[in-house]
């Protein structure tokens, strides 16, 4: 099982990364999600399997207990990820509204052309 999570892992990575060199900011936003999502299952196969364990809750058995703590770093990041894509999102629907495109290369076009004269 840790084989595909990993494997899973890197594609998604993958993915993120090629989304992220694009042109387009609605593809750098997607890429953005794809690679917050990746960074939460590196957190959550970093916890291991919790075949065994008990909820840690207090007054209950002695054996062996799930750590919590990377279940509550994935919801903070979830969180944050959120935050960030919502904000995203706005700078990206502004961007649309003054320039009238989502192209880097249209975008910045305009700028190298009127320095040089």
């Amino acid at each position: 099982m840790q084989i595909e999570t990993a494997l899973l892992i890197g594609v998604l990575f993958a993915c993120a990364t090629y989304l992220i060199l694009q042109n387009s900011f609605v593809k750098i936003l997607f890429g953005f999600i794809v690679l917050s999502n990746a960074a939460n299952l590196v957190l959550l196969s970093m916890s291991g399997a919790p075949d065994g364990r008990e909820a840690p809750i207090a007054g209950q058995g002695a054996g062996p207990m799930v750590d919590p703590l990377p279940q509550a770093l994935i919801l903070t990041a979830i969180v944050i990820g959120f935050g960030v894509t919502a904000y995203l999102v706005v700078l990206l629907y502004r961007l649309f509204l003054d320039q009238k495109t989502t192209n880097a290369a249209e975008l910045y076009a305009d700028q190298d052309t009127s320095e040089h004269t």
